[in-house]
């Protein structure tokens, strides 16, 4: 019966009855994760189904709660495999991934399951600034510690490596000879907020 309701999910979907459904990944605060949510509970082509953490006491599970979505907790060791994670997934009847704020690897199983179907935005014009270890305000000091005139996002696809998948889309702004970590921080979240939704919303219609 189980495998039957996911065929009928299935056969519903390419017929163009049912909203995709969206996992976020998200190991902070989650403000980009609020964002995307409330974008989508007005939308008709998608909504988020479920948002997953790493860490007992992100904030997200918080926002998660008072938006009524679904969330859970995984500690690092199943992280590591993903088979409990991607059970939940299938079990939500998750057709995309997205990562805001995520700070753990993707496990190779769940990549193998939603190929091209994983995507990551990340504080910078990668390559630059890109890696294990570089995240919120590290990447920012780390931009004005290297005297660029520029900044912004890059959204990318997932793979093996930290923040080396393919580009799907990168948005620039300038960066200020004033500027303190914090202050351009704040330039690019307000583009994240903007074009993150968006560009998840686009793949999406062209995922079928």
């Amino acid at each position: 019966m189980h495998h039957f309701a996911h065929f009928l999910r299935f056969c519903a979907q390419k017929a163009g009855f049912m909203k995709k459904n969206i996992a976020i990944l998200a190991s902070g605060s989650g403000t980009n994760a609020e964002n995307i949510i409330r974008y989508f509970q007005v939308k008709k082509s998608a909504s988020v189904a479920l948002v997953l953490t790493n860490r007992r006491d992100a904030f997200v599970l918080e926002r998660a709660r008072g938006l009524g979505v679904p969330y859970c907790f995984f500690p690092k060791d199943e992280w590591g495999h993903g088979g409990a994670i991607l059970s939940v997934l299938e079990e939500h009847g998750v057709d995309f991934v997205v990562l805001a704020g995520f700070l753990a690897r993707v496990p190779e199983a769940i990549l193998h399951v939603y190929p091209g179907r994983i995507i990551n935005i990340h504080p910078s014009l990668l390559p630059k600034f890109g890696g294990k270890g570089m995240y919120g305000n590290r990447v920012h000091e780390a931009v004005l510690a290297a005297g660029e005139v520029e900044s912004g996002i890059t959204i990318h696809y997932i793979n093996e490596h930290y923040d080396e998948g393919d580009v799907i889309r990168q948005v620039r702004c300038l960066v200020l000879p004033e500027d303190t970590p914090e202050e351009l921080a704040c330039r690019i979240h307000a583009l994240e907020y903007e074009v993150y939704p968006e560009v998840i919303e686009q793949l999406l219609s062209e995922i079928g």
